[in-house]
């Protein structure tokens, strides 16, 4: 792993409503290593998707520091890459259009970069297809091929596989992480799935409720491929369950929900 990609410093978060100000997250101090795989986990509420949020400089309104290869994020920009829960691709246009997105494919350079991106996401063939044509694991495999187009310093996954059958969430994975090791992009991805977060991390975050804080972080020494009926990887899964109960306890004790 290189330096410190993402350095995240007592980030605060307050969302204004009608009746009073909700704490969303507490002194949040993270480090991200360039070409770290980190996922993120918690509680429903404690904040994941928002913090997310803040790193791809789509919110704005916190206090503390979040700089991406040592400058301040102010806003959103070609060199963060964001997959959402639903593939978010447009109707109207094939595989390859929605990977070039406003770009021409007309351009050479666009066009060898499209299809460089077709062959790491296993989707030779279906250039001319259209999202309706393809199952829900094709439509994610073109949305993360989208938000690789621009070479992006760090690749944010909020649930992108939360929608999937458990067959097809496998596959995925596998094919997330194939992606990852052949463009050594840094990933952070958040998760429900405890499986999924140990499977797929170098190390795994998780977060208590409301305020939204750091309640561990787990480094996963185990080597890839890892399998996940092995006893390593189950002794990994059961310290990160025991983790998150704990956290889930918090919960229900200070009356977050989860």
């Amino acid at each position: 792993m290189g330096s410190a990609l993402l350095e995240i410093t007592n980030l605060d978060k307050r969302f204004e409503t009608a009746k009073d100000t909700v704490q969303a997250l507490r002194g949040i101090d993270l480090q991200v290593r360039e070409g770290e795989f980190v996922t993120v986990i918690g509680p429903s509420g404690c904040g994941k998707s928002t913090l997310l949020r803040i790193i791809a400089g789509l919110d704005t309104d916190y206090s503390g520091t979040v700089r991406l290869g040592g400058a301040e994020i102010k806003g959103p920009g070609i060199d963060k890459g964001f997959v959402f829960q639903e593939h978010r691709l447009f109707p109207w246009l094939t595989v390859e259009k929605n990977i070039a997105s406003d770009l021409s494919l007309r351009d050479k350079e666009v066009r060898r970069k499209v299809d460089e991106l077709i062959e790491l996401v296993k989707l030779k063939g279906f250039e001319k297809a259209y999202p309706r044509e393809l199952s829900g694991g094709m439509a994610q495999r073109v949305s993360i091929a989208r938000a690789l187009l621009r070479n992006p310093k760090i690749l944010l996954l909020d649930e992108p596989f939360g929608a999937l059958d458990a067959f097809t969430r496998a596959h995925m994975q596998d094919a997330l992480l194939e992606i990852w090791r052949t463009n050594k992009t840094t990933m952070i991805l958040v998760t429900h799935d405890i499986d999924e977060a140990v499977f797929l991390a170098n190390r795994v975050v998780i977060l208590k409720p409301r305020p939204g804080e750091i309640r561990a972080v787990v480094n996963v020494d185990l080597p890839y491929p890892r399998k996940k009926a092995t006893s390593s990887f189950q002794e990994l899964r059961l310290n990160v369950l025991n983790q998150f109960e704990k956290v889930e306890e918090l919960a229900l004790t200070d009356g977050a929900g989860i």
